[in-house]
């Protein structure tokens, strides 16, 4: 890994934040890094408070979205929540579908069939609220570049109300509303909402349009805290309100489902990380493996032991999940060999077995071996059906717009994307992704970095020091833990390899002129024991946590890399 220090602000204003905070000058640092370099935007930003969020209203389409729900409960329309199958869209249907259940019976759920139906609205869903009657579907985390869905709706005597965070295409399709806040013409403050941030927005309105207290859409924050956790959207801003206090339900008072799930936990304290390795991939698993419609069900059930019964099934489903995961990573590894593909600067692979529900998850493993933009792809349905990761600094979504003569449909983020093409245009289509990353992308891109925030001493970490920087949590990306690096540590010479396969590492490490000692642990560092075993000193980069043991807590280096000069 290629370590890079931030550039540091001018020592002027550290110092003056420094004085009217009166914190450490590293903490000053980096919160003038981070964009807070006076006192009120300090105060904004380790006090967020639900009264900042923006006014729902300002989205553009807002007022006919609540216009169109209003006149739907006035004549007694049945109401479709339409959502897509991965966490953002599942905690986006449940959190709509609860909200309307308390006050109007008339209202049910869809969730696509991911292997029948693909990603995003579907003739079957829209067959569907036409054989039931159903006169409004509010499709939540899909639908902006459902161009002749919305048409066959309409069609059919359906209107739809979309709430989405994807890139719209060149045309918006012709629904009641279309809430997007990545529309051009939208004037939103803030556009880096998920589908079920959306979806609170939504909600939000409809509360203001109904004159009732804001107040009651706070146990609704958990799901999006979930999906802003899920989605790897920016933790600034709105998000960071929206999720700090959808932690804090989490964590004070979870509904029995997510309760349930985090049953089998040892933490008492959960945040966005743990969200992303706890909660989410349960979430998911259902949609991956059976059907989204259960990560719906246990999102919404209200009796705790009914919960339960749902969160043993997701475990299970959960399990499986991984095991097909693991399996498919090997044979795509193997691929990469065979085809002698080591060395070029996209990696592509196909196997039409495997399983369509965790290929996305694959494509980030296989970034983990050979760093470069990756799609994974599967059969489905005749075509070919592909999921696709980047790496930091590099755009998937417009490298696929450059290949979009091959492609039958995409969509997606900066750096994770979905795409569908015919079999007889994969080749072409590889070809031409390779042409494109390998003429695009940034050398900084072609291998992985560590960016460093700032140097720091052992003896500058103190219980003080600490307590502020967790305020500056919750932590995701645009927000991330800060790293520090640290010069001539030593290890005790009690370190070792941890682990079942000794991929860890476990270390004791010694500097500062008073010679501070702290814990430390390497996951995944486990070939850097040489490096610690030496007896020379060596160089950390790594975060601070806390570490919970034995009803002890202590502070201890999560390491990121280390290094020695003289070793490789």
């Amino acid at each position: 890994m290629k370590w890079i220090s931030k550039q540091s602000p001018e020592n002027k204003k550290i110092e003056q934040l420094s004085f009217e905070l009166g914190i450490d000058k590293t903490l000053s640092k980096l919160l003038v890094m981070r964009g807070i370099d006076d006192f009120e935007k300090a105060k904004k930003f380790f006090r967020p408070t639900l009264n900042d969020l923006h006014d729902p209203f300002l989205m553009k389409d807002m007022q006919k979205a609540v216009d169109r729900i209003l006149l739907a409960i006035q004549k007694e329309e049945a109401i479709l929540i339409y959502g897509d199958y991965d966490v953002d869209g599942t905690t986006a249907v449940s959190l709509v579908y609860s909200y309307l259940r308390e006050f109007y019976p008339k209202v049910a759920t869809y969730i696509p069939d991911r292997y029948e139906e693909g990603y995003g609205i579907s003739f079957q869903g829209i067959d569907f609220a036409s054989d039931n009657e159903i006169t409004l579907i509010i499709a939540l985390d899909c639908g902006i570049k459902a161009i002749d869905k919305v048409l066959y709706a309409k069609e059919k005597g359906i209107d739809f109300i979309i709430c989405d965070h994807h890139r719209p295409g060149e045309t918006i399709p012709a629904a009641a509303a279309v809430l997007d806040p990545k529309r051009t013409d939208c004037p939103y403050p803030y556009d880096e909402l998920c589908g079920c941030g959306v979806g609170f927005k939504l909600i939000q309105a409809l509360q203001f349009a109904r004159g009732l207290a804001q107040k009651a859409l706070y146990e609704y924050l958990d799901l999006v805290a979930i999906a802003i956790a899920a989605d790897i959207v920016p933790v600034t801003g709105e998000n960071r309100i929206l999720a700090t206090y959808g932690l804090k339900m989490i964590n004070e008072n979870p509904r029995p489902g997510i309760e349930a799930m985090l049953k089998s936990s040892t933490k008492s304290h959960y945040t966005i990380t743990d969200l992303v390795f706890t909660l989410a991939p349960r979430i998911n698993a259902a949609g991956r493996m059976k059907h989204g419609r259960y990560a719906v069900e246990i999102l919404t059930e209200r009796n705790i032991d009914k919960a339960q019964k749902y969160a043993e099934v997701i475990e299970i489903n959960n399990q499986d999940r991984r095991a097909v995961e693991q399996e498919i990573e090997k044979e795509a590894l193997a691929q990469i060999i065979e085809l002698q593909e080591e060395n070029q600067f996209s990696t592509v692979v196909y196997a039409e077995h495997w399983h369509k529900g965790v290929i996305g998850i694959v494509a980030s493993r296989l970034i983990e071996n050979y760093y470069r933009p990756t799609l994974v792809f599967t059969s489905s349905n005749g075509k070919l059906a592909a999921s696709a990761r980047s790496v930091s600094g590099f755009d998937v979504y417009n490298a696929l717009e450059e290949c979009a003569e091959f492609i039958e449909q995409f969509g997606g983020h900066k750096y994770a994307a979905g795409l569908t093409l015919l079999p007889e245009n994969y080749d072409h289509f590889k070809r031409k992704f390779e042409e494109v990353v390998k003429n695009s992308i940034p050398e900084t891109s072609l291998e992985p970095q560590i960016l460093v925030d700032s140097e720091i001493d052992l003896t500058e970490i103190t219980p003080k020091f600490y307590r502020v920087l967790k305020q500056f949590g919750p932590f995701g990306p645009m927000n991330m833990k800060p790293v520090f690096l640290t010069t001539g540590l030593r290890d005790n010479g009690y370190g070792r390899k941890v682990g079942a396969d000794e991929k860890h590492l476990k270390v004791n490490v010694i500097g500062g002129g008073e010679g501070q000692t702290y814990g430390a642990i390497g996951f995944g560092l486990g070939h850097k024991y040489p490096v610690i075993c030496s007896g020379k000193p060596f160089d950390a980069v790594f975060t601070i946590e806390e570490n919970h043991f034995n009803g002890q807590v202590s502070l201890q280096l999560n390491l990121k890399d280390i290094c020695a000069e003289d070793l490789s």
